[in-house]
């Protein structure tokens, strides 16, 4: 039975690696944006940016939003 539970701890593990290594994936084609200031700045700007659509976008999809 111990070995059952050992083999079931692996997979939350298994699944935060997955998310890591999208996110690494992701961000390490932009590292190269970082050398020069101009592009780091819109880069970032570009990330908020498209955080904050779409955090809008859900919210009002879903109707979390009050308009009084």
């Amino acid at each position: 039975m111990g070995d059952f539970f050992n083999k079931l701890s692996r997979y939350p593990r298994f699944l935060i690696t997955i998310i890591v290594g999208i996110f690494w994936s992701l961000i390490k084609p932009l590292r190269g944006f970082a050398k020069n200031p101009v592009a780091a700045i819109a880069t970032l700007g570009i990330l908020v940016g498209g955080l904050m659509f779409l955090s809008f976008t859900l919210s009002a999809m879903l109707g979390l939003t009050t308009l009084n």
